[in-house]
C-alpha cells in the first residue's frame, strides 16, 4: 500500500515541483494539497492522510498550529514540517505541535525521500534536518512539559475536542455545526461544557488553551 500524502505549501512551485517529485515513486502517493494552514487543517479531516508535509510559514494559520489542531483530532497522522529555517525555537515548536521531524529545504532529492519513508516506517529522524543532539533535548523538554499542558484537555470528550480543534482554526459556530452534521444549539452547548472544564471565560481562551497544550 503506498503511503497517502498531503502537501501543505503556499508556494506554488515549490508545492507543484515536490508533488512531481513524490508522484515518481510507487510507495508515495498525493493525495492533497494546501496552500494554507486553515486549509491543510480541513483537507486533513476530509482525506485522512498518513503523513502530511507541513511548511511552517503560511497565511491565515501557520504550519505549526495546524499541526496542533490536526494532531489534536487526528493523532495518527504523521506530520514533518518543511522550512527554510533551522532555527531552535522553529524546532521545539514544531515538536512540541506533535510534528515526527523537520526537513529543511535544501535537502536533496534522495534525502527528502529517504526521511519521508523513514518518518513513516516510526524511525527516530536525526541530522541533516535537525541540528546534531538538538531533536534530543526538543524531546526531553517536550516530556517534562507534557503532563502539565495537557491536564485540562484530558478532561474533554473526543467530539468537544473536535469542536475546540475547528474553533480554533476559525470556524464559527455555524459552519462548524455544518461540518460536523450536528444543531448549532448542540455545539454552543458543547462549547459551554469546554468552557466549563477548562475553567475558562470563553472562546479565546478556550482556543488559546488548546494550542498551548499542543
Amino acid at each position: 500500500m503506498p503511503v497517502n500524502l498531503l502537501i501543505a505549501e503556499d508556494q506554488r512551485l515549490f508545492r507543484q515541483s515536490l508533488r512531481l517529485l513524490l508522484e515518481r515513486e510507487r510507495d508515495l502517493r498525493v493525495v492533497g494539497e494546501a496552500m494554507d494552514g486553515r486549509e491543510a487543517f480541513e483537507q486533513a479531516m476530509k482525506l485522512k492522510p498518513d503523513m502530511i508535509l507541513m511548511d511552517v510559514d503560511m497565511p491565515r494559520v501557520d504550519g505549526v498550529t495546524a499541526t496542533r489542531l490536526i494532531r489534536g483530532c487526528l493523532p495518527e497522522v504523521k506530520v514533518l514540517m518543511l522550512s527554510v529555517h533551522d532555527e531552535d525555537a522553529r524546532i521545539v515548536a514544531a515538536v512540541r505541535a506533535g510534528a515526527c521531524g523537520y526537513i529543511l529545504k535544501d535537502a536533496d532529492h534522495a534525502e527528502f525521500l529517504r526521511i519521508i519513508r523513514a518518518a513513516h516506517r516510526g524511525e527516530r529522524l536525526h541530522s541533516p534536518f535537525m541540528p546534531d543532539g538538538f531533536a534530543q533535548r526538543a524531546l526531553s523538554a517536550l516530556h517534562e512539559s507534557e503532563a502539565a499542558e495537557q491536564a485540562g484537555m484530558e478532561l474533554l470528550t473526543e467530539r468537544e475536542r473536535e469542536i475546540l480543534a475547528h474553533a480554533a482554526a476559525g470556524q464559527g459556530n455555524k459552519e462548524i455545526a455544518d461540518r460536523l452534521n450536528l444543531s448549532l444549539d448542540t455545539v454552543k452547548t458543547h462549547l459551554h461544557h469546554i468552557y466549563q472544564k477548562l475553567r475558562v471565560a470563553g472562546r479565546v481562551e478556550a482556543i488559546l488553551s488548546y494550542l498551548q497544550s499542543g
